[in-house]
């Protein structure tokens, strides 16, 4: 995942207009990072001209994954990529590891806890959404899957 420190690029990668809108970057597993990767994603949702229900959608979101990936994992750094791919937004938080081999699960009861409600969020606002292991096998990539509209003018 290649890092970005301007976000709102509008899919240009490296010189070239890329096919679907997208973009990455890698912050500290810090709980400073979180309110920073929030701050990242909505300057690119408003360069990408997503409406406001949209942007606070996916803010929440990116905010939801990130605090896990710090709080729930020994990493260094955690990555978040998004793309525009059609009518939806991919996300993709993904650590270095050091939280155990199981996959993120929804906690019975979670809605009414202080914590743990982030995965239930996620859900509820996702179409769909899922983990797999990261490319090193030693982290884990957490995606989501949300709509997209554009905001009218």
């Amino acid at each position: 995942m290649a890092s970005s420190n301007n976000a709102p690029l509008l899919g240009r990668c490296s010189g070239f207009v890329a096919e679907h809108p997208q973009d990455a970057f890698h912050l500290p597993a810090r709980r400073t990072s979180v309110p920073e990767a929030r701050r990242r994603v909505s300057a690119l949702l408003r360069a990408w001209g997503a409406d406001q229900q949209v942007r606070d959608d996916v803010e929440l979101v990116v905010t939801e994954l990130f605090t896990n990936a710090v709080r729930h994992t020994g990493s260094e750094k955690v990555g978040c990529e998004l793309a525009l791919v059609g009518a939806h937004i991919r996300i993709e938080v993904t650590d270095q590891g050091g939280g155990g081999a199981s996959a993120p699960q929804v906690q019975p009861g979670s809605v009414d806890k202080e914590c743990g409600r982030g995965l239930f969020l996620v859900g509820a606002l996702s179409e769909s959404w899922g983990s797999r292991p990261d490319g090193s096998g030693l982290g884990r990539t957490v995606w989501a899957d949300l709509p997209y509209t554009a905001a009218t003018h």
